[in-house]
């Protein structure tokens, strides 16, 4: 079975990223299964995202983050509620 990590996993793979750390924070959030109408249980919903692509090279913030939305709108139309993202440049990640 192919859950919604591996799926965004494999979405964000498209991009060659140097780094990927994907983190599952929908255990924090619990309470707003329900509110999202989804079954118990299933979570999923509440990630943390750290990439680092050159493809975000001259890109800004918000257009990295629009590159990102757009490569996961269907995980977003299926439950994804919410995705924190830490995105960086080669040479931005570097220098931290």
């Amino acid at each position: 079975m192919v859950n919604r990590h591996n799926r965004i996993i494999k979405a964000l793979e498209s991009l060659h990223p140097s780094h990927l750390e994907l983190l599952d924070d929908s255990h924090k959030h619990a309470s707003h299964v329900e509110h999202l109408g989804e079954a118990p249980g299933s979570g999923e919903t509440h990630f943390r995202l750290t990439l680092v692509c050159e493809k975000f090279d001259g890109l800004s913030r918000i257009d990295r983050q629009r590159l990102i939305n757009d490569l996961l709108a269907d995980e977003f139309q299926k439950g994804l509620h919410a995705l924190q993202m830490k995105l960086y440049s080669p040479q931005e990640y570097g220098a931290i």
